[in-house]
């Protein structure tokens, strides 16, 4: 839509993965008139970026297990060892596992697990790095356990850094395609938003606006999610801070939340605008259409949005491409005009200790009365509080069904609670990880998963990749 204003534009967006992609959600390319291309080479192994990040995780845990094996002169707690292995696939089988069995040849036993590769640290160190030392700093400063004295171990320890590093060498620079009209796309980096930070790597950013005007990225889920985290997480980091926020709604959203009550879908669409508004921003919200839309449920949504002194607009740029999105395009730039001169505002102060930063954000970005802290969450801050990392900003994992840590509390849910069940430190990407309610790092498949549908045909093309 900007393009077609006469606008010099570039797009920043992170990268699939394959867990969803064979699992329920599918690729992460777009669709319609408004995708960017090779959709399947993006949506598949496209220039290997995700295997760099599983390749340099798992050195890592392999130069763990093997210190143990040979001595472990740091004398680290195998059961105190935090860094996990990571696979791009959806596999619940491997959220909790033994390694090291079947006798001394074989390793030091102990319990392990795998995240999906974009809950990987190292996929979020990539995305906040600035360049190669940045990056190998923040890999030094990662910490993959405790002693039995109960102090931090760094991966530094390990000797591993320079060959994850290595490994990853490539992985850092920017990816650059296009979208179907021809829009310069930089897809790199890919973590998710209910599990890590959910934004695309900086150096893309900072690169796309160096040769852009108008840079648009995008920010996993909804704004207690992904747009919380970019803002508190990769704005405090890297410096930079965005002159528009848009809130992408839909009338199917809507009716799934609730319909049009008060605490239903509308609510929960209020709450999405309030929370950006606590950032200094009054974003503006595009309505996504789709074909079985009824016309006066779209003019509601917009006379809502407006009596709230917000800009709405219908976005139509999957069936027209960007003939589609001229009104919000449009749109887009008034709000940019408006917010030129304000100063950076975040969700929480970064000195505050961890329970209190919780408790803002869930008050605040979820609604929540306040939150319950499990007996384990309640020694891991401790122990970080004792080690100093309690100043880093912190990361919520938590489903993205609900506002809530509930997925099946819809719209906008009023008297609930938050629980955090544990805290895991990301040191070297510089946040602390909350682990709430019932979400895990390692998804799993649905009863039929996408993988089901797909197959390579006699001619060699493949058949069920959408």
């Amino acid at each position: 839509g900007l393009r077609k204003l006469g606008k010099k534009t570039a797009i920043c967006l992170r990268e699939p993965s394959l867990g969803p992609y064979f699992g329920i959600k599918g690729g992460g390319t777009g669709a319609g008139r408004s995708q960017v291309t090779p959709a399947e080479d993006i949506n598949l192994h496209f220039t290997g970026d995700m295997y760099s990040v599983e390749k340099a995780n798992n050195l890592l845990s392999a130069m763990i297990d093997n210190h143990l094996q040979h001595g472990n002169e740091l004398g680290i707690d195998p059961r105190r060892i935090v860094w996990r292995r990571v696979i791009d696939l959806n596999d619940r089988a491997l959220r909790n596992i033994f390694i090291g069995l079947g006798g001394v040849a074989n390793g030091v036993p102990r319990q392990d697990g795998f995240n999906i590769t974009p809950a990987s640290e190292v996929m979020a160190m990539l995305c906040l790095a600035r360049d190669y030392q940045d990056l190998g700093e923040r890999l030094a400063r990662t910490v993959i356990g405790f002693t039995y004295k109960g102090q931090p171990v760094y991966a530094a320890s390990m000797q591993a850094v320079g060959a994850m590093q290595v490994i990853l060498r490539d992985a850092i620079h920017p990816n650059l395609v296009q979208t179907l009209e021809g829009t310069p796309a930089f897809v790199h980096g890919g973590p998710f938003a209910n599990i890590a930070q959910g934004t695309n790597t900086a150096i893309a950013t900072r690169m796309a606006l160096k040769l852009a005007d108008y840079v648009v990225t995008e920010a996993g889920f909804a704004t207690d999610l992904g747009a919380e985290k970019f803002f508190d997480i990769k704005c405090r980091t890297t410096g930079l801070f965005p002159s528009a926020v848009v809130i992408v709604a839909t009338l199917r959203a809507i009716h799934f939340h609730g319909g049009f009550a008060d605490e239903g879908g509308l609510g929960n669409l209020a709450k999405h605008i309030e929370n950006i508004r606590h950032f200094g921003i009054d974003p503006v919200v595009a309505i996504n259409r789709f074909d079985d839309d009824k016309e006066e449920e779209l003019k509601e949504v917009i006379r809502f949005c407006r009596s709230a002194g917000i800009e709405a607009v219908v976005a139509e740029h999957y069936k027209k491409g960007s003939e589609g999105a001229r009104d919000l395009a449009a749109a887009v730039i008034n709000a940019i005009e408006k917010h030129k001169g304000r100063a950076p505002s975040f969700a929480y102060p970064p000195d505050l200790p961890l329970h209190e930063k919780i408790e803002m954000l869930a008050r605040k970005m979820y609604g929540a009365e306040g939150v319950d802290f499990d007996h384990s969450a309640v020694s891991d801050m401790k122990l970080l509080e004792e080690c100093g990392f309690h100043r880093l900003p912190v990361c919520v994992a938590k489903t993205q069904m609900s506002l809530s840590d509930n997925p099946k509390l819809y719209g906008r849910p009023k008297h609930f609670r938050i629980t955090v069940n544990e805290f895991r430190i990301s040191s070297g990407a510089g946040f602390v990880v909350a682990i709430c309610g019932n979400i895990t790092t390692m998804p799993g498949l649905p009863k039929v998963p996408a993988a089901a549908r797909i197959r390579v045909l006699p001619d060699g093309k493949v058949e069920g990749l959408s």
